[in-house]
């Protein structure tokens, strides 16, 4: 996967190798071109696994033998899109894939999920505290692409470069490096139902404010 060259990979570039979780479905249709949801589980030193959505091109995986369990790596960045569920908006976070290759069993093979953002914080960002007294920092990025499109991506700062960030204003240009990562939540709804819903960010490791 070296070599390959985008402008838009300097912006917003995604490295993962996992392990493929779902048989290809067809997610949509444009230009003629037929494009599939995949799902990718990344694990973490943790031992959690990330279960991260994957949009691909048929033509990157017309040719290949994709079974359950199977080792992949994928190049390529993160994309979001809003859709509409139950009267609501909801943000959606993918990875579409630039780059997609099926590893043998003889490929020396680790679990990988690094993500290189650059953008603009597009709303202020909200400090809190975590239950276990931990400084957290949210932030919205908002991510420029091609056809004056842009991708508006979730992000979360730990300690210190969540103070950082906590002081940062609308508007400024940052640079992050991180990981993608899956997260369940329950959710009430007005009659007390509880539903297991899942979020997606990207949790910041590195931070710098660009001039």
């Amino acid at each position: 996967m070296d070599g390959i060259e985008d402008k838009g990979l300097e912006t917003n570039r995604t490295l993962l190798n996992g392990v493929v979780l779902s048989q290809p479905v067809i997610s949509h249709k444009s230009y003629g071109e037929t494009f599939y949801s995949i799902y990718v589980g990344i694990d973490r030193k943790s031992g959690y696994c990330d279960i991260i959505q994957i949009i691909v091109s048929e033509r990157l995986i017309w040719n290949l033998s994709l079974n359950i369990s199977d080792n992949v790596k994928i190049l390529g960045q993160i994309r979001t899109y809003n859709e509409e569920t139950d009267g609501r908006n909801k943000l959606n976070v993918v990875v579409f894939a630039r780059e997609f290759q099926v590893c043998n069993e003889d490929t020396k093979f680790e679990h990988e999920n690094v993500i290189n953002l650059e953008g603009f914080i597009c709303k202020n960002p909200i400090g809190r505290v975590s239950p276990l007294g931990r400084e957290i920092c949210d932030i919205m990025l908002a991510v420029n692409r091609m056809y004056n499109k842009s991708d508006y991506i979730p992000c979360i700062a730990w300690g210190r470069n969540a103070g950082y960030a906590s002081n940062l204003a609308i508007g400024t240009k940052i640079s992050i490096m991180g990981r993608i990562q899956s997260r369940e939540y329950r959710k009430r709804d007005a009659e007390g139902n509880i539903t297991v819903k899942t979020a997606y960010e990207v949790s910041i490791l590195k931070l710098e404010a660009l001039i």
